[in-house]
């Protein structure tokens, strides 16, 4: 069925404007004005709403498998959760065991996404090396549309991938014309810290933050610059959480070098503060890594997002349970790291950034949807509101309002990070491929909707992502 928005105003990463958007076969067809309705076309009135192009997270965890136990929310339920959020695609992770085949941990991941009711792609992480590692890289850019790589430079004894790994990664992604990505925290540090901790007796979640301080990621991200600038490929820092690590991004961008920076919702709102609840649950509720911060830091991150060193927000959602939580009662490292946000991410971030003045209609669409479509290789398929793209769209009541709460929330996470916060500005319709999946409260997700998205490599030894850092 088509749908003809008629009314609204169109805000894209460059300008807003007042059209008509028709969609039909997924695809947005026309934008201008007082188009026609094709027969038996759906019309919805958006008169006083921005008409924008659905939000994309570049970083979830959903069905993730992690410190022996499973996330809340599995593909459907955590990209139907973000469809009632106005997000519309997802970039998730496929993390391979140390040893286990990249392509095997890759198909695992495919076949628990099948579900998905929204748009959904792949970093895939290197967590150990050897030749048949290089080898399926190559599958994986050439053959599956995997474009970017990421690697955790936390979790000693796991999944950790030391300087070895990620000169071997690095080079391996600059030949496929894929982009290395980075966890930023120095492994050996934190561990060597949680166990100093434990050793003094403090075991609850008010540690978690001791054990990785800032100083800890801001070494990890520069030594992850240094890397990518020897071997000269660009990089991506994830959960970027601090004024060290950030700091780290500026002063490449600034000599010229190809980083980019992902920053969480989470950190631009909630500072450190939280570890210090009195009771287990809430505290441990916050326990993801990087930590949450000071409010020093938050200022840093919006000075970042704002002058452009920082460039998508994502969520890292990633829901576990009271129960799950529990399990570091007695030790905090034992605690699954994650926090859920899909579902609020646009709704907190238009609250704090635009509703403040920090950020333009315009600038937030940048950051929350162009820009990631852009640096994946996805533009203009995704991120803009033009005719030829994907009909991913939302609708955006700026004086609409809501109460976040974990008790009105689609995600089946127990806990809520943003839990009582009165947002100003929400979505009132979601529409993912052409279909309207959300409407005024009504979530109308279908398990299997969302499409595998492949994102092709980039050409030209990354001309275009030159391009694109130069823009913005």
């Amino acid at each position: 069925m088509s749908i003809l928005i008629r009314g609204g105003t169109v805000v894209n990463a460059d300008r807003e404007f007042q059209a008509d958007v028709l969609c039909d076969g997924g695809k947005i067809l026309a934008v201008g004005e007082q188009l026609e309705a094709p027969a038996g076309a759906e019309i919805i009135d958006a008169a006083g709403l921005y008409v924008m192009p659905g939000g994309i997270d570049p970083h979830t965890h959903m069905q993730l498998p992690f410190m022996g136990t499973v996330t809340q929310d599995d593909f459907f339920s955590g990209t139907a959760a973000g469809l009632a959020g106005g997000t519309t695609s997802i970039i998730d992770f496929v993390i391979p065991d140390p040893q286990q085949s990249l392509m095997e941990a890759f198909h695992l991941w495919r076949g628990w996404a099948e579900k998905s009711a929204a748009d959904y792609s792949f970093h895939v992480a290197v967590t150990w090396w050897d030749d048949s590692v290089h080898a399926d890289m190559g599958t994986l850019v050439r053959e599956h549309g995997v474009n970017s790589f990421k690697h955790f430079m936390a979790y000693k004894n796991a999944i950790m991938a030391d300087d070895e790994i990620l000169v071997k990664s690095f080079s391996r992604a600059l030949e496929l014309g894929a982009m290395p990505t980075v966890h930023a925290e120095n492994g050996e540090l934190v561990y060597l810290l949680q166990q100093r901790l434990l050793q003094e007796g403090k075991a609850g979640p008010d540690a978690h933050p001791l054990s990785r301080p800032p100083m800890v990621e801001g070494e990890a991200a520069q030594r992850a610059i240094a890397i990518a600038n020897v071997l000269n490929t660009p990089l991506y820092v994830v959960h970027v959480s601090c004024a060290e690590s950030l700091g780290a991004i500026t002063r490449a961008r600034a000599s010229g070098q190809r980083v980019f920076g992902e920053v969480l919702a989470g950190h631009l709102t909630i500072n450190d503060s939280v570890y210090q609840h009195p009771e287990f649950a809430q505290a441990a509720g916050h326990v993801m890594s990087p930590p949450f911060r000071s409010s020093s830091h938050q200022q840093a991150l919006w000075q970042g997002l704002q002058g452009g060193n920082l460039h998508t927000t994502a969520t890292d959602h990633c829901t576990f349970c009271a129960e799950q939580k529990a399990m570091g009662k007695d030790n905090f490292t034992k605690i699954p790291n994650g926090c859920g946000g899909i579902e609020e991410r646009m709704m907190v971030l238009w609250d704090a950034g635009v509703n403040t003045g920090r950020l333009t209609p315009s600038e937030f669409v940048k950051v929350t949807s162009a820009n990631c479509a852009q640096i994946f290789n996805i533009y203009p398929r995704k991120g803009v509101i033009a005719a030829g793209a994907d009909a991913d769209i939302v609708l955006w009541d700026a004086e609409g309002s809501k109460t976040l709460s974990v008790k009105t929330q689609f995600s089946k996470g127990d806990f809520n990070v943003f839990e009582g916060r009165t947002v100003k500005g929400i979505p009132t319709h979601t529409i993912s491929g052409g279909q309207l999946v959300f409407k005024e409260g009504d979530l109308r997700a279908v398990a299997g909707h969302g499409k595998y998205i492949q994102r092709p490599p980039f050409s030209a030894m990354f001309g275009a992502l030159s391009k694109m850092h130069n823009a913005i």
